[in-house]
């Protein structure tokens, strides 16, 4: 059996959609082998490798206030400190390092000192997690050995190359935006996350040419930050899911 690897993306509170894609996974009998993830997308790929299944995952995504994921705090860097996500991921996991988990996990990062890419693939993944998902502009950069670490996006919004590199010969990703519908931001967050996204779409379909099988949600009725909406995400994440890999199953015999 080929070794297929999972990419998650981001897409703030769009991440539910990448429940929906576990789930129809799940009922459909596709094994993972790896699995990589960019902001929310991290923090899904997190709970996953380290064996929560779409049902528990949801359930923490139901339960999660992204905009609560901060507590204010005076910085040049950033508005807000996302120590609180971190916390989080420590409560649902125990102190973990990436290389405990159950299956091959990698976590994608930016060092805006440096313009670099940074893959995780070891050390601590409550810290992997803040630095993939933290919106630069918004949460302060992640201090990571002296480099100032923030949100993947601006990389690899799906990260695909860290699964082509770890040796997947099946790739699958989950490109949350291909369909957004840019609506007028009502304050900060929403300002800044329409300047990231509208800038990376253009760079996602270049990156993502290569892959087996690209799920992508019509998610455009919904913003990037009202939790509200999470269910329904989920569900259209699941729908969308289904179809698509039951017709990939079909093609590929």
């Amino acid at each position: 059996m080929k070794k297929t690897g999972l990419a998650l993306g981001g897409g703030a509170v769009l991440g539910a959609a990448h429940v929906g894609v576990l789930r129809a996974m799940s009922e459909l009998d596709i094994p993972v082998s790896m699995v990589s993830g960019t902001s929310i997308g991290a923090f899904i790929a997190a709970l996953y490798a380290f064996g929560k299944n779409w049902q528990e995952i949801r359930d923490i995504a139901f339960d999660l206030d992204w905009l609560d994921l901060s507590g204010l705090v005076l910085s040049q860097y950033g508005l807000v400190t996302n120590k609180k996500f971190g916390r989080i991921v420590t409560e649902l996991l125990g102190h973990k390092n990436i290389e405990d988990a159950l299956i091959p996990l990698s976590m994608v990062a930016t060092d805006i000192g440096t313009g670099k890419k940074v893959v995780f693939t070891k050390g601590d993944v409550a810290v992997a997690v803040m630095a993939s998902s933290c919106i630069p502009g918004i949460f302060r950069p992640v201090n990571y050995y002296g480099a100032m670490l923030v949100d993947g996006m601006l990389m690899e919004n799906v990260p695909v190359s860290p699964l082509v590199e770890s040796g997947a010969e099946s790739v699958i990703c989950v490109d949350l935006l291909s369909h957004h519908a840019f609506k007028k931001p009502e304050n900060i967050i929403g300002l800044l996350l329409n300047a990231f996204y509208c800038s990376i779409t253009n760079t996602t379909a270049i990156q993502i040419e290569s892959v087996d099988l690209c799920i992508s949600p019509d998610l455009s009725q919904f913003n990037l930050i009202d939790c509200d909406q999470i269910p329904d995400i989920l569900d259209e994440g699941y729908r969308t899911a289904l179809r698509v890999l039951k017709e990939w199953m079909e093609r590929e015999g």
